[in-house]
């Protein structure tokens, strides 16, 4: 059974800083991507960035390129999301989610992923 259990959220300052933890048990392809969404209060989910492990690979929306960084821990099966310059717009639950294969044209769609972590609320004051 596939498990994805995000950590690391809180309350930070605007232009503060954050990491977020994935960590993924149950898996049995090395070959996966691991994306981050998120949702903020009456918004839909969307796509922030997506990690292929195969290659390490990463892609990033436009809203946080050049803030957010995706890297990764193989040792420890986690995929970390650090995000800098913090904005109160980045304030929503937080996501990881799992696909088998590497991150696809679709790594913002959540319908590309099969498997989904529980979320981490950040919230970032003004």
């Amino acid at each position: 059974e596939v498990q994805l259990v995000e950590s690391g959220g809180g309350l930070v300052q605007a232009g503060g800083s954050l990491r977020l933890s994935c960590a993924d048990s149950g898996f049995t392809f090395d070959d996966h991507a691991i994306g981050w969404f998120r949702q903020a209060p009456g918004k839909e989910r969307e796509g922030v960035s997506c990690f292929s492990s195969s290659d390490g690979s990463t892609h990033y929306s436009d809203s946080v390129k050049g803030r957010f960084t995706v890297s990764s821990d193989s040792a420890k099966n986690t995929v970390y999301l650090q995000m800098n310059s913090m904005k109160p717009e980045d304030t929503a639950v937080y996501y990881c989610a799992a696909e088998v294969g590497p991150c696809t044209d679709y790594w913002f769609d959540i319908n590309d992923y099969e498997y989904w972590g529980q979320g981490t609320q950040v919230t970032v004051s003004s």
